[in-house]
């Protein structure tokens, strides 16, 4: 009898080593797996980020700030609060100096330099007048998915549809800048009274700036040789 005792408390510890073992085994055999997923999950967002624009984690970082900024706008409005005053009062002393000293270095309007410059400051101008529809804003982000932020081998096309709103606030621009660029390249009106000195505009130009700089010394000699008295 106690020999079968002791044989059975053999059997039975072995048969718990194989279980442990058995444990451990199904245990390995599920990290490796899961490894594995995560490094296949990697390698696709490496891929992923690789074929996006260069600048698209700072588009997006800008974005998600307009869609905070604009939340908290919202907030600020429904609790009766001046945003822009809040957010004045959350900005330290120093910040706040920077900032100033930023404004003051910056001159809006640096006259003519080039065309490229010129270009970039009208599309500043036009981008801060932009009052976006957020609502719409992020409709269209969940619709489109990543597409949204256009990959490199991102497909709008028929994707997306111009609101009637949209055109006619475009067309209303265009019209603005049409009669602002018509105000500034209005031609002056020509005087008949003037003494004609010229024989061609580019020759009235020149006499302008002579006048402009030299008028005030020759004044004299130039009534002398219309009277006819010069010697």
């Amino acid at each position: 009898m106690a020999s079968s005792s002791s044989s059975s408390g053999s059997s039975m510890s072995f048969a718990d080593r194989q279980a442990e073992r058995m444990k451990k085994l199904r245990d390995l055999h599920l990290k490796r797996n899961e490894a594995r997923q995560l490094n296949h999950q990697e390698v696709v967002e490496e891929d992923k980020r690789q074929k996006m624009p260069t600048n698209w984690e700072a588009r997006k970082r800008r974005a998600d700030w307009i869609l905070k900024e604009e939340e908290d706008r919202t907030a600020a409005a429904e609790n009766g609060e001046d945003y822009d005053r809040v957010k004045l009062l959350e900005i330290s002393a120093t910040d706040a100096e920077r900032l100033d000293r930023k404004k003051k270095k910056k001159n809006p309007d640096s006259g003519f330099a080039d065309y490229e410059q010129a270009t970039i400051r009208q599309y500043n101008r036009l981008v801060k007048g932009i009052k976006p529809d957020m609502e719409q804003y992020d409709e269209q982000r969940q619709k489109l998915g990543d597409a949204f932020y256009n990959e490199k081998n991102s497909i709008l096309h028929g994707q997306f549809k111009d609101t009637k709103q949209g055109i006619d606030r475009m067309v209303e621009d265009i019209e603005k800048q049409v009669a602002k660029r018509e105000k500034y390249s209005r031609r002056r009106m020509h005087n008949d009274d003037a003494d004609i000195d010229y024989i061609n505009e580019r020759n009235m130009n020149f006499n302008k700036k002579l006048e402009r700089f030299y008028g005030q010394h020759t004044a004299e000699i130039k009534q002398n040789l219309e009277r006819g008295t010069a010697v």
